[in-house]
């Protein structure tokens, strides 16, 4: 699965020039955890190449506008600071 999340994250930084690598990688995460956790609730099991091609076309359609998001949704910043990849 990191091979996908790699690729995933590659194509997320081809869209977005705003987004550092840490930053584009989480991104894939939480959209792919949110996918899996929304088909779960429904009770239906969505297979690993559904999810991953749910997130891709995510990411085709709004990966140059999701730094925009962290600006209108400041609950989510946290994921997001560079502090929190910083070696202490």
């Amino acid at each position: 699965m990191n091979d996908y999340h790699e690729r995933l994250t590659q194509l997320l930084l081809d869209k977005n020039d705003y987004l550092t690598s840490a930053q584009a990688r989480i991104w894939v995460e939480l959209l792919w955890d949110d996918f899996a956790t929304t088909s779960a609730k429904t009770g239906i099991y969505q297979s690993f190449e559904i999810t991953q091609r749910v997130v891709k076309q995510w990411i085709e359609q709004y990966g140059e506008h999701l730094h925009e998001f962290v600006a209108e949704h400041p609950k989510y910043e946290e994921y997001f600071t560079e502090d929190k990849y910083s070696v202490h």
